[in-house]
Parts: structure tokens; sequence; C-alpha cells
């Protein structure tokens, strides 16, 4: 009985030491397969990489996506891409860094594209909507001395001027005007100019900055004093919107400024008839 029991424990030792070794010959074979699985991937990769038809040759092959104000042709001869080049060596987060480096773009995306092989680099640029004018002077009537000038986004980014007219002499300028230090206005601005677009057709020029107490607009009903920039900014534009009937009247000439620092009183400071006796006397 007892060899019986022996004989047996010997036969299943043998069989389990048989399926190990079988068990491990499988995943030899399947760790392998996984090698030449990825060093024929790698290779195939490397191989289609030197492969002429996957070369960017031209700087046609680039797609440029979301620019209004800088021309295609201009934003392509930023690009930091030496012709010919494989499509696989481009470094699309380098090419972005660089082209945000060199032009008034907020956000640059570029991707690969195999078919037909090439890029594309989706931009959103900085669009200047204002001249940005660092002045020295104390009111509007006491003349402007421009010491530093710049553009500005709606967000209140200052941008160099020489930024723009140095990519394209026919760049359409901004025709708003906003004296005063741009750290002043700075957080207010992209609420401001917001509302200024969006609100009544009041068509204003420029804007007086200097004096934050007193914010002073130049539109087409003249100089408007608008104190501080409050809440009731939206207010007042529609206040001076209901004002355009004053363009009609006899006196308007003699308007110098208009006055909504009170929304409840608003008022309209006139020359005084001495003072248009004093300017007409020779």
């Amino acid at each position: 009985m007892t060899s019986s029991i022996a004989s047996v424990s010997r036969t299943e030792l043998a069989q389990r030491r048989q399926k190990l070794r079988q068990r491990r010959r499988i995943r030899f074979l399947q760790s392998s397969w996984r090698v030449l699985a990825i060093c024929g991937l790698t290779a195939g990769v490397v191989w289609a990489a030197t492969l002429p038809t996957w070369v960017i040759r031209r700087p046609e092959q680039v797609r440029i996506e979301g620019n209004h104000l800088i021309p295609v042709r201009t934003l392509r001869s930023l690009l930091p891409i030496p012709y010919p080049q494989s499509l696989f060596r481009v470094e699309p987060q380098a090419i972005a860094r660089e082209l945000q480096a060199k032009a008034p773009i907020a956000e640059v995306i570029v991707s690969r594209q195999l078919f037909p092989p090439g890029l594309i680099v989706q931009v959103k640029e900085r669009l200047p909507v204002a001249i940005a004018v660092t002045a020295e002077g104390s009111s509007p009537t006491a003349g402007v001395t421009v010491v530093a000038s710049g553009l500005l986004d709606e967000n209140g980014m200052l941008m160099p001027l020489e930024r723009y007219t140095s990519l394209d002499q026919s760049l359409k300028l901004p025709s708003l005007k906003v004296i005063g230090n741009p750290q002043s206005y700075r957080p207010s601005w992209s609420k401001f100019y917001r509302e200024l677009t969006q609100g009544p057709p009041v068509k204003v020029s420029e804007v007086d900055w200097r004096n934050p107490a007193n914010v002073i607009l130049k539109t087409d009903l003249g100089m408007v004093h608008i104190g501080a920039y409050s809440a009731q900014f939206s207010s007042q534009l529609r206040t001076l919107d209901r004002m355009r009937k004053l363009s009609a009247h006899s006196s308007f000439s003699r308007i110098t400024y208009i006055d909504l620092r009170n929304l409840d009183a608003p008022t309209v400071q006139m020359i005084k008839p001495k003072d248009l006796v004093k300017s007409g006397t020779p």
C-alpha cells in the first residue's frame, strides 16, 4: 500500500513538472512575440518617417486657420520649419511657442496631417480694438504730448505697435484712442469695452482715462464727463443716446461738455456769453 502511494506521488510530481515547463515555454514565446512586435512597429514608424511621401517640401503644405488680421503668407513665413522636413520630425509645440513669440497671437494649436501630408496651424489672434496713448498733460484742453503708444486688445493686453506694422504695412489700425496709463484702466477695460460696443450706438472716438476719478469720452455729441467708471456706465450711454436731440438745438455749438456723473440730474456745461465775446475779440 505504501509503495502504491509513493508511485502515484512520483507520477503526479512528474506531470506537474512537465506542465510547469510547458507554461514557461508559452510565456517565453509570448514575450518573444511582444518584443518582436514592438521592434517591428518601431522599425515601421522609422521607415515610414523616412519615406519621401511624409515630407513637407513647401510652405503651401501648411494650412493656416483662424486668422483674420495677419495674412496667411506672413504667418507661414514666421514658422521655424526648414524645408524639406520630415512630417514626423516636426515639433508642434516648438512651432506654437515661436509663432506666439513673433506675432500678436493668443493661442496656437499645431497638428500633423497624414493625407495629404502637411500641418494644420490653428491660431487665435490678439485683435487690436484701440490705440493706447501714454500722454502728458492734465486735461484735454491743455493739449496732449505723446510719450509712447501701443495697441490694446479687448482684454486690455498692451501690444507694441511695431509688432503689427512690421508684419504688414497695410494693416488697418483701430479708430478708438485711449489716453492714460494702461495700468490704471486695464482691470476695467474688458467690461468697459464690451459695454461700449454692445450698448446704444453712441460713437466714441476717444477715451481720456488720465484722471480715473473722471473719465472723459469724446463722442459725436462732444465731450462727455462720466466720473469714475462704474456699474452705471451702461445707463450713462443710454442717457447720452437719448440726448441726441441736442445736436438740433440752436445753442448746440456753445456746449463745452455734457456732465453725466449724476444720472439723476445730468447737466450741460455751456460757454458763457462773455466768453464768446472775448473769443471773438482780436
